[in-house]
């Protein structure tokens, strides 16, 4: 009983973030960088300190813990209906979206930190930024909803085990 209530979870968990990265890929980030870069660069850095609570955390790290359990599940009963979608799911969240977020998106956060929005070095810093972080954001997006799929499916096939 506890196997669909985690796969239900994973999905819940996934559907949370690939909407938050979706609203970043299809508006949130447009927006910034309509913005004088000195004002884009202290928005996102004032996101990026915000966005590191409670909520987020559940969502963003409870969820990769479940999909660490899901793929052992997934793996010690692979002749089970379901089990690939769980393999799937779970990979696709801890690569797509906790791998490219601690590699790629999380050091672009740091750098933008770094710099003085107000310096000489601020407007080709956030256009750096914005080149950069963006398309792994589009990543991680295609990543949740895919994640998202794969635990629906996989809810399926145990429902009807």
């Amino acid at each position: 009983m506890w196997l669909p209530i985690l796969t239900l979870l994973a999905a819940l968990g996934s559907g949370l973030m690939a909407g938050l990265f979706f609203a970043f890929s299809s508006f949130v980030m447009a927006a910034l960088a309509k913005l004088p870069a000195e004002q884009g660069i202290a928005a996102m850095n004032s996101i990026n300190v915000t966005i590191l609570n409670f909520s987020f955390s559940l969502a963003f790290f409870g969820t990769a813990a479940i999909c660490v359990v899901l793929g052992v599940v997934s793996v010690m009963r692979w002749g089970e209906s379901g089990s690939l979608a769980l393999l799937a799911g779970s990979v696709l969240f801890l690569v797509g979206t906790i791998i490219v977020t601690m590699v790629f998106n999380v050091p672009l956060n740091d750098t933008l930190a770094a710099i003085s929005p107000t310096s000489a070095e601020g407007a080709s810093a956030w256009t750096t930024y914005l080149n950069g972080w963006l398309p792994w954001n589009h990543v991680r997006t295609v990543a949740n909803f895919a994640a998202l799929a794969a635990f629906i499916f996989a809810f399926a096939q145990q429902s009807q085990a």
